[in-house]
């Protein structure tokens, strides 16, 4: 049976110990960003490890820079370890953590990375990254910052972080109970990941094929079948904007909650994380309240990627939608799972971004939707496109 004690990060088994990460460390560090003027990065030679390769646990090496031998001798850069426990100290990524790999052998960082270097059983330094990717170290690395509107940590916060310290042998068999779990979440997002590749994939075919084989035609979206009639978006839907009115400090639950551009995702999902709120007073706001089958396509943001993504709305009670939204009412059901499909297709295959109405004004109002061309099957061939992809 096994003893806990209180400590300060709460019940702990009686062999356990708490210690400042600091205390473990032989080395706590961070790098340095090059001097720009006159830099550049190469093909290869030496690796220079960016906060966007600390992954959540592990190092994640899909996009690598590398510096000159030459510039990284002159600027005399601190050099990783395999088996540095990395960890980023600023920006929208702040508190990763990830075990150093092989990779990071003889490997630079820059002064967005720090590094915490123990001398100490490999099944130990799982275990801590382990730990401070738990809740209760994210709290704790959080609490840390003490700018808030910057987020920021420094190497002492990094050497103040307590951590729990098991007995060795306890520590291997816990980290092997982690390691089956991570490993299994690893083989899932890769899995997920495949999963959303073929269905761009088939959306891709079923846009540009049909699924009867047909001759196709050329058009401004590109080749379709030959059967296949355009028409304006209009005729397949009453198209109208949201309500304009400054509503990112409305956090209070009063009134009705506003859908905006924040809360549809590249993918055509609808996320509530982060709701505001709207009182309806005019004949024209209560107009724009949503119903199920509405459709929701950004036709504005700062970002081109963000411009004509679009959700299919489902949701349960009253919602509305702010200015940067049109709302596109579509004529039915199929039409409407239709156009959803479309219009995902038309903005990852780059449509909106070629298009000279965006390229002139950075934005699709609701005159160009109006205009825009879908080009559409039969109702047979249709429905089974929507039943395709909505499995």
């Amino acid at each position: 049976m096994i003893t806990l004690v209180e400590t300060e990060l709460g019940p702990l088994p009686e062999s356990w110990v708490v210690v400042e990460l600091g205390s473990l460390a032989t080395k706590i560090s961070k790098g340095s960003s090059p001097r720009w003027q006159g830099f550049e990065y190469v093909s290869a030679g030496v690796l220079f490890v960016r906060s966007q390769n600390v992954g959540w646990g592990r190092m994640d090496f899909t996009d690598r820079a590398f510096l000159s031998p030459e510039f990284n001798n002159q600027e005399k850069r601190s050099i990783l370890e395999n088996e540095d426990i990395l960890i980023n100290l600023v920006g929208a990524s702040i508190g990763r953590v990830a075990l150093g790999n092989a990779e990071i052998e003889g490997a630079n960082c820059n002064q967005a990375v720090g590094f915490v270097r123990l001398e100490r059983h490999r099944s130990l330094k799982e275990f801590i990254v382990y730990y401070l990717l738990s809740p209760k170290g994210q709290q704790q690395i959080f609490a840390q910052q003490k700018d808030i509107a910057r987020a920021n940590l420094s190497l002492l916060d990094v050497r103040c972080l307590k951590v729990p310290v098991p007995p060795c042998a306890e520590a291997a068999k816990i980290t092997r109970v982690l390691g089956v779990v991570q490993r299994a979440i690893e083989q899932q997002e890769r899995l997920l990941a495949l999963t959303a590749e073929l269905k761009k994939v088939l959306v891709h075919t079923l846009f540009t094929q049909g699924l009867r084989g047909e001759a196709q035609k050329q058009t401004e979206i590109g080749s379709v079948p030959e059967s296949w009639e355009q028409r304006p978006l209009e005729q397949n839907g009453d198209v109208v904007y949201g309500i304009q009115a400054a509503v990112a400090s409305n956090l209070k639950p009063v009134g009705t909650k506003i859908l905006t551009n924040k809360n549809i995702t590249l993918d055509g999902k609808i996320v509530l994380d982060a709701v505001n709120y709207f009182v309806l007073r005019t004949k024209r706001h209560h107009e724009t309240v949503l119903k199920k089958g509405d459709l929701l396509f950004n036709w504005r943001s700062g970002s081109k990627e963000h411009v004509g993504k679009n959700a299919y709305f489902d949701l349960d009670g009253e919602f509305t939608h702010s200015s940067f939204i049109l709302r596109i009412r579509p004529t039915d059901e199929v039409t409407g799972k239709y156009l959803f499909y479309y219009l995902n297709f038309l903005r990852e295959s780059g449509y909106f971004v070629k298009s000279q109405t965006f390229s002139v004004n950075a934005k699709f109002n609701k005159s160009a939707i109006n205009r825009l061309p879908t080009y559409s099957p039969g109702d047979d061939e249709r429905s089974e496109i929507v039943t395709t992809l909505d499995a």
